[in-house]
Formats: C-alpha cells, structure tokens, sequence
C-alpha cells in the first residue's frame, strides 16, 4: 500500500475514533466554557485541558525524537499575522455559541441525528470555502498582507532558548510547564477525579492529535509523493469534504476529508449501537437563522485563525506556536462573550 494510501486509511480510522469518544463523552470546548462559566460544572473544561496536555506531551516527544518535524506545519511559519489569526478566533469563538458547537461537534451530533448540525456542517463547508478560495479571500488576503509580521520566535522553545540553553532543553522546558500546569488543573477537581470516561476521553483526543501528526510526518514522509504534515481540525477538512462529495472526479482525497468522514461514521456507529440515535430539528426559523449565522462565522473565523477549537486549541497548541495562542486566545474570548456579559447570546425562548 502506498504511503497517500496508508495516510487516508489512517486519517479515516482517527476519525472513527474521534466521532465515537466525541459522541460518549460530549467532548467539546463550547460545552466546556459554557459548564465551566454559565452551569458551574468544570468536568468538561478539565477533559479539554488533559486533551491539551497529552496532545502537548506526546507532539513533543514525536518532534524532539526527530520522528516528525513540526516545523512543517501550517502553524510554525516565521511569517504571520496576529490580528487576522486573534480576529479570526472571536468570530468562530462568539460563532460556535450561535450554533450550539463547533464544526467537530457538529460532525458528531449529525452522526446522532441532530439535523440541525446538517445545516451547520454545509453553512460553515461554503462560508469556509469562500474566505479560502471565493469571494471573500481577497478581503483575507488583503488583511493578512497589511498585518503580517515576520517573527524571530515562532514558538514557546525558540522565546525561551538562549545561547547556553539548546533546542532539545527548550522544548522540553517549554512543554513541561504547560503540561503540569494542565494536569494539575485538570486533576485538582474532585468531580474529574471520580469521572474515569472524562479523563479516557481527554487521553484519547490527545493521543489522537499526536496520532495525526505521527500519520502525516512519518508514515507520509514520501521523497517522491508526500503529504501535507498535518493532524486533527475541521475547517478547511469540512470545506473539502464538500467539495470532494461535490466534484470527486476532479478531486483526490486526503487526510483531512478522510477524517471528516470517520468522524461522522464513528458517530453514526455509535449512536446506532448505543440507542442513542434520534432525529432532531429546528424549534423556530429564528433558531435556524441563529445556527446558520453562528455556522457562517466559524467558517470564515475558522480560515482567518487557521483552524478551529481542535485544529488551534489542540493540534497548532501542540507544536507550541505562539500564533496558535494567539488564536485559541481570541477563540476562547469569543466564546466567553457569546456566554456571558453584554454580548451573551440569549436562550431562544420554548414556544
């Protein structure tokens, strides 16, 4: 088998497994903030910050074992631009609050059955398209070039390497502090403790982020063919995946649309074996209005930040590019406003 070949068989087994943890864990970060700052339960918070942590531990080792090169990435370019990427973030941040989830979410919800996440997965696919490729991506593009820096650091290691301090001591410097501090943030709540399948699931998606870099910088490391050196996110995958359903013979697959689609079938499995499966929809058209403004926003927020709530807050978090900070930064912040204060996005009322 073909290393491209090996690389899509793989991207499609990650994302079986994603879509059924996702599915029984309910892991999301929207569902996180808003348990964390409207409902007063931290376990999900504490499930997204282990994922960080494994994600950040295991990236790392790969990286420093010299068995992937991160530097590959989308996420560790020496030119970027720090407002795009922090703007970018608030619209998918305040746009997932719209729409109940992020794109991942939404991914596994329709594997449930959730209709609604049909409308988001396609409303966020175009708008995703179009600030990559359509109408709007001069107006991005434009952006970027007027705001764009070229950084000496691109990186947590590189801020604190110093002549006496080498590259090997700075990554593993770097990476510690933030994964004890998450560990021990996520273990000092008595409820994470006692919540085995919480702490399995945040293990998982971890590994898994560590996975897709493992699958995509190793096994696709082809002189003659290779692939793009990339992991777990779902902006750009989802864009694809609709287009590939759209156009697939002029299109090749790749890991990102094989993702998508395991994500979806491990879902959809899952909820089939569980009884979980049941048809939702729309309570109002102001509802559905709502979802789509919401999935609109984290398409083209998701494009500008380079990615989404996994594709930032996981798999960018875990090369420890500052510009993936910068991103799930403005992402958090985003979701904080559409949860509380002057902004918060006010409970549709029951008919």
């Amino acid at each position: 088998m073909e290393s491209t070949q090996l690389v899509i068989l793989a991207g499609l087994v990650i994302g079986l497994i994603y879509g059924a943890v996702g599915l029984l864990s309910g892991f999301c970060l929207m569902s996180s903030m808003r348990g964390w700052l409207a409902e007063g339960d931290g376990r999900l918070v504490r499930t997204y910050a282990l994922a960080i942590a494994v994600a950040i531990a295991a990236s790392q080792f790969l990286a420093g074992s010299g068995m992937v090169d991160l530097g590959k990435s989308i996420y560790l370019q020496p030119t970027f631009s720090a407002p795009v990427l922090f703007l970018g973030g608030l619209l998918f941040g305040y746009g997932m609050v719209l729409s109940n989830g992020c794109g991942s979410r939404a991914l596994v919800l329709l594997g449930r059955g959730n209709l609604r996440s049909f409308v988001v997965v396609i409303v966020l696919g175009i708008a995703a398209q179009m600030t990559l490729k359509g109408l709007i991506a001069p107006a991005r593009i434009a952006l970027v070039q007027a705001s764009q820096a070229t950084m000496s650091a691109n990186s947590l290691p590189s801020l604190l390497a110093t002549p006496g301090l080498g590259d090997a001591v700075s990554r593993a410097l770097a990476a510690a502090l933030i994964v004890v501090a998450l560990i021990l943030f996520a273990f000092k709540h008595p409820a994470f403790r006692r919540s085995p399948g919480q702490i399995a699931a945040g293990i998982i998606v971890g590994l898994l982020v560590a996975s897709g870099w493992l699958v995509t910088g190793y096994l696709g490391a082809d002189d003659f063919n290779p692939v793009p050196v990339t992991s777990l996110t779902f902006i750009a995958p989802i864009a694809d995946a609709l287009q590939y359903a759209m156009l697939s013979t002029g299109l090749t697959l790749n890991f990102g649309i094989a993702t998508v689609a395991g994500v979806f079938a491990g879902s959809l499995v899952t909820a089939l074996a569980t009884g979980r499966f049941h048809l939702e929809g729309y309570s109002s058209p102001r509802h559905m209005l709502r979802s789509a403004g919401g999935a609109a926003l984290m398409g083209i927020g998701g494009v500008m930040a380079f990615g989404c709530s996994i594709g930032q807050g996981l798999t960018g978090v875990s090369t420890l590019a500052l510009a993936s900070f910068v991103a799930l930064a403005g992402i958090l912040l985003g979701g904080a406003a559409g949860l509380r204060g002057s902004l918060r996005v006010q409970p549709l009322a029951v008919a």
